[in-house]
């Protein structure tokens, strides 16, 4: 047996450590002496700490290394299933730091060259362009900021379903509606829709008229930048918001390896101030 501060030295775990994770059930002393409290740990305990320390390495939780732990099922298959559900989340994540280290780059050349920035904002273009009405398939919910990649699969594969089962075809790439008018930390009130040929019980008609259109290549971090270009483009011609606001996934983010390959249309339909809504 080994006390607890033998059992700390050992794993390179504090003893404060060691007693949060008795309280919440991740690694038990093996015996506590009831006449002075003293923990002890068994040396077969050793392996299991290690185990613990390396998957917080890997960025797992405590809650899904108790998980795994408890877990019915054969260890090694548990593991496997773990670690590369892991190994995606943190390549998505690299993948992020490279993108971030790749515009702070663009960012200390601009300010080496005099430029601000923000002068990026200078290269989004923006159209004024008409969109003819289109029949929408679509689910409408409430979705938080963390929830939304997870929402997106679930509720374009709801639609694309119900395309199969109703014999229904595509007219445009997937697209998402925003018809809040403003951010919440609550959720947004976002509908995910597929643009239909066919006229089918289940679709709804939606008329964007007059939109202003940005094509943006990359990141979708880029997006409220875009829709601020957007914004002041329609405040100083005198145009004004008409309708909800709506991005077009040109690239299915699944079938693409990087996010500069990505392609998407962001439109924001406007009507002249002063004038009438369109029906």
């Amino acid at each position: 047996m080994l006390t607890i501060g033998e059992f700390s030295n050992i794993c390179r775990v504090s003893t404060k450590t060691l007693r949060y994770y008795a309280e919440i059930g991740l690694i038990l002393p093996d015996e506590i002496n009831p006449e002075n409290g003293y923990r002890y740990y068994s040396i077969e305990q050793l392996e299991k700490m290690l185990m613990i320390n390396r998957l917080k390495d890997y960025c797992f939780s405590l809650e899904e290394i108790k998980l795994i732990l408890e877990s019915e099922e054969q260890m090694d298959e548990v593991l496997f299933t773990a670690l590369n559900k892991k190994k995606k989340e943190i390549a998505v994540k690299v993948q992020k730091f490279e993108d971030t280290m790749h515009q702070i780059d663009s960012d200390i050349s601009n300010l080496r060259n005099g430029k601000s920035i923000m002068s990026y904002m200078e290269s989004i273009d923006v159209q004024l362009v008409e969109i003819p009405m289109m029949y929408l398939l679509s689910i409408r919910k409430n979705v938080l900021e963390h929830e939304f990649s997870e929402e997106y699969d679930t509720c374009f594969g709801k639609l694309f379903r119900k395309m199969e089962e109703k014999k229904l075809t595509a007219a445009a790439p997937p697209m998402v509606l925003f018809h809040d008018d403003e951010y919440t930390p609550f959720g947004l009130d976002t509908e995910f829709a597929i643009p239909i040929r066919e006229y089918a019980t289940g679709t709804r008609d939606f008329c964007p008229g007059l939109c202003l259109k940005t094509v943006v290549q990359g990141s979708y971090s880029q997006l409220p930048s875009v829709y601020a270009k957007q914004i002041e483009w329609a405040k100083r011609e005198g145009y004004e918001n008409s309708n909800a606001l709506y991005e077009v996934y040109v690239t299915d983010p699944a079938e693409v390896s990087k996010e500069s390959q990505l392609v998407t249309e962001v439109y924001y339909p406007v009507k002249k101030k002063g004038s009438k809504d369109r029906n």
